[in-house]
């Protein structure tokens, strides 16, 4: 089943989710993903544990190697959190997506204000569903909460249609205490949650990957006070 097809039914979310990311969402994000000290103290957490993602990832970047010769797809790249300092490490190139139009803009302008080498980056609008090219590592963190279980599954099983070697996700994971903190509202609490927020089994997404021939390498729980993702790096496997 395609991601069109498995997703028609979430439309009507998708474009909540859009049209919060173009307003006060963003406003909001915008805040979060910043120096700024005007965020209350759950946002501040956040910050604190998407920077650990972040960081980590670009640790494994550079771990391996494989930078200035690949080219990298940012999947829902916000405000640029991964793409800048990526540019900055020296990535070969960049292809950064983000479904708010607002957010895409945002993150070249910061770009560009770092003085960074726009020859090497590329910012767009678009959903996740819409994106096509083949690039060496495909990144996309932090955006399945938007996701429930399957629609996630086929997202993956899509990067993976667009990954030529690495594939690195994050996702909120699926404990029966964060369920519990989630239903009563601890987990999104206040005005941090506007949005629904999805938990995903790790199994699902890495078995999703697998199907496309791909296999886990290493993975990664980072946390904060209200911020926990599971940080997958998969693969293509080699053929024997």
């Amino acid at each position: 089943m395609s991601p069109e097809s498995l997703l028609d039914d979430t439309q009507a979310e998708k474009q909540e989710v859009k049209g919060y990311f173009e307003t006060t969402g963003f406003e909001r994000w915008n805040r979060i993903y910043s120096e700024t000290d005007d965020v209350n103290k759950v946002q501040r957490n956040i910050r604190i544990g998407h920077q650990k993602t972040v960081d980590e990832v670009l640790s494994w970047i550079k771990e391996s190697g494989e930078l200035s010769d690949v080219s990298f797809c940012d999947a829902g790249c916000g405000v640029g959190s991964l793409s800048l300092p990526l540019a900055e490490m020296g990535a070969g190139s960049i292809n950064a997506s983000d479904i708010s139009e607002a957010m895409a803009n945002e993150a070249q302008r910061r770009a560009e204000e770092a003085g960074l080498n726009m020859s090497k980056l590329n910012f767009f609008a678009s959903d996740l569903e819409s994106l096509s090219g083949s690039f060496h590592t495909v990144c996309c963190l932090d955006v399945f909460i938007h996701y429930p279980q399957p629609a996630a599954e086929e997202m993956v099983r899509h990067l993976c249609s667009l990954t030529e070697q690495r594939l690195i996700v994050s996702f909120a994971p699926y404990t029966p205490l964060l369920a519990l903190l989630k239903g009563i509202g601890q987990l999104f609490p206040g005005p941090s949650k506007t949005t629904r927020a999805y938990t995903l089994k790790e199994t699902g997404i890495v078995q999703a990957a697998e199907s496309c021939g791909f296999k886990l390498v290493r993975r990664r729980l980072n946390k904060a006070p209200f911020y926990f993702s599971r940080l997958l790096e998969l693969r293509k496997a080699k053929p024997n």
